[in-house]
């Protein structure tokens, strides 16, 4: 059981929830609804019964996440659930009020057939910056990602990626057989998903993605001045030593902002006989200065 009390500090991100919920739930009622597929997730499954039943699918998300939520608040970091109980009451709520409103003269409608693609990457993108502006703020959208994160807790060998993977997999199978044996809902469902997970994790990792070189050089005093004087970034220093010829260098280590590629080439490329390679930095935490 996860007892962990979460600082009161990081709270301070709760009233952006609800408009991440808000922006959501508008992209289900303009583009996946009127479009007859189902999303990826608790929402494509609470699609499906809305399209069958015509039972409003905001309810069935709350009536499906509240079972998982409370299983979660046992298993998963507390701060988490609370965000991503919070997104799925405001969610829900956002639909059903949908549900009795006309959006007719909004929808984006494919029916006739010539771009069938567009509503789930629409749809996809938007929900995917929603998804991964939750994330970013240790909350989520509820659903398959906290039953992932539930069955990582007893099986911390898997991966929440793939659980995930699988969860949409089977409910993109299904949907072949609620929109009338037709593989188009199935193929939208799955272009939804790989759109979704994308532009979510761009949106969790790009605004902080750096690069890392790593250089080995025989003046490392030289160029670590060029590089803090030209670049405006720290340098670190290590010792190297060839497994060839045992001969005795340094390690520059030296990570900047993507733009500066060019200009940490030029500096390298002043001294002879250095060999460098890049590796790309997803995030970056603490004291890395973002220069324009």
């Amino acid at each position: 059981m996860n007892n962990t009390k979460p600082n009161k500090a990081n709270y301070k991100t709760l009233p952006l929830i609800p408009l991440f919920a808000l922006g959501m739930a508008l992209s289900y009622a303009l583009f996946i609804f009127p479009n007859n597929f189902a999303p990826s997730g608790v929402g494509g499954i609470a699609t499906m019964v809305q399209y069958v039943l015509k039972f409003n699918a905001g309810y069935l998300n709350l009536l499906i996440n509240v079972p998982i939520l409370i299983v979660a608040w046992k298993l998963v970091d507390r701060e988490f659930v609370i965000k991503t109980a919070l997104f799925t009451l405001c969610f829900s709520g956002f639909l059903m009020l949908f549900g009795t409103m006309d959006f007719s003269k909004f929808h984006y409608l494919t029916e006739n057939g010539t771009s069938n693609v567009l509503a789930p990457v629409a749809a996809a993108v938007v929900n995917g910056a929603f998804y991964g502006f939750s994330l970013k703020v240790h909350g989520s959208t509820g659903g398959t990602d906290v039953i992932s994160f539930c069955i990582r807790h007893y099986h911390p060998e898997f991966n929440v990626t793939w659980i995930s993977f699988t969860l949409n997999v089977i409910i993109a199978c299904v949907s072949y057989f609620v929109y009338g044996f037709q593989f188009e809902p199935v193929i939208c469902c799955i272009i939804y998903a790989f759109v979704l997970t994308t532009i979510g994790n761009q949106v969790v990792r790009g605004s902080q993605s750096a690069l890392k070189f790593e250089i080995i050089t025989e003046d490392p005093e030289g160029m670590s001045k060029d590089l803090m004087e030209q670049l405006h970034h720290g340098v670190t220093l290590l010792p190297a030593e060839g497994a060839y010829t045992h001969e005795f260098k340094s390690l520059v280590i030296c990570i900047v902002n993507k733009h500066q590629i060019a200009d940490i080439q030029k500096i390298i490329g002043k001294y002879p006989g250095s060999f460098a390679y890049i590796t790309a930095v997803s995030e970056t935490m603490g004291n890395f200065r973002r220069i324009k």
